[in-house]
């Protein structure tokens, strides 16, 4: 096996999960039949759908009952928020998190626990841009402590947004003994991700790859035990300035198996065990 892998693998899927995705999106809801078919074109099986503040939560167990075998909610906050504000262009001013945005959050998450998949998306924001008050970055790391202590009484997975803060997410999920990690679309250096892969966490890799250089680093310097894949629909699409979906989940799997120099299938079969060993809801499904 290339760069030395060798992997027990206990069932050879061939279908693939979308490990992060925003299908709630208004650029995405409104043909979300036709998207979700072409997923499944493209042998994308699944896809856990994340909410970044509460009012997605309605929307993202709405999606679910309406597609039961291809989405898995998973409910959590954001650590940036929209300020209910525009700028002259008339663009949302986006914020970082405030204590009043965690209000009934847990509530909701308990009241759905039989129906979700994890905690997300959480984690920390530390782009200067987002992150301007003196407390900003105290509250984050509050709010994202929370969730990890309630994903870890409830014994979810939790799914990890860690922008301009790598380094500091992943040694504060360390000291909170947070167990069963995903860290998506990682934007830090590959020994930092090195560093979480070693404390047991996992990493989604976008389907950006194609034209990211630091994920490709990413993707080289992690064993292929510690991968998933995901699209961050609507974001980050392959082609940039585009609008993502699930069905190009496979691109990441195609670029693993060229950075890695490992056989497309093999890459399938690993990141969607990977997957589903993290996100055990995904049984329901695959």
């Amino acid at each position: 096996m290339a760069n030395g892998e060798s992997i027990a693998v206990s069932r050879r899927y061939t279908q693939v999960v979308d490990a992060h995705a925003h299908l709630t999106n208004e650029l995405l809801i409104g043909d979300i039949d036709n998207i979700i078919a072409r997923a499944l074109v493209k042998h994308v099986a699944a896809a856990l759908v994340v909410t970044e503040n509460l009012k997605d939560f309605e929307h993202v167990i709405d999606l679910y009952r309406s597609f039961p075998r291809f989405v898995v909610p998973c409910l959590g906050i954001h650590p940036i928020q929209c300020s209910g504000t525009k700028d002259d262009a008339g663009i949302e001013i986006m914020r970082s998190v405030i204590l009043n945005d965690y209000e009934g959050v847990e509530e909701s998450i308990e009241d759905n626990l039989d129906i979700i998949g994890g905690i997300g998306e959480i984690g920390l924001d530390f782009t200067p841009r987002f992150c301007q008050k003196p407390d900003d970055k105290e509250i984050q790391t509050l709010i994202l402590t929370k969730q990890v202590q309630l994903a870890d009484r409830h014994r979810l997975p939790i799914n990890v947004h860690s922008r301009s803060a790598g380094r500091k997410a992943i040694q504060l999920l360390k000291e909170l003994g947070a167990q069963n990690v995903l860290l998506h679309a990682f934007d830090g250096r590959a020994s930092v991700a090195l560093e979480g892969a070693s404390n047991g966490f996992y990493f989604s890799v976008p389907s950006s790859v194609c034209r990211d250089t630091q994920i490709q680093k990413m993707v080289k310097a992690l064993p292929l035990d510690k991968l998933l894949v995901e699209t961050d629909a609507p974001c980050i699409s392959p082609v940039k300035g585009t609008v993502n979906e699930p069905a190009n989940a496979m691109v990441s799997i195609e670029y693993i198996s060229k950075i890695k120099k490992i056989h497309l299938e093999y890459v399938k079969t690993i990141t969607t065990e990977n997957a589903v060993r993290l996100f055990p809801k995904l049984k329901d499904i695959l």
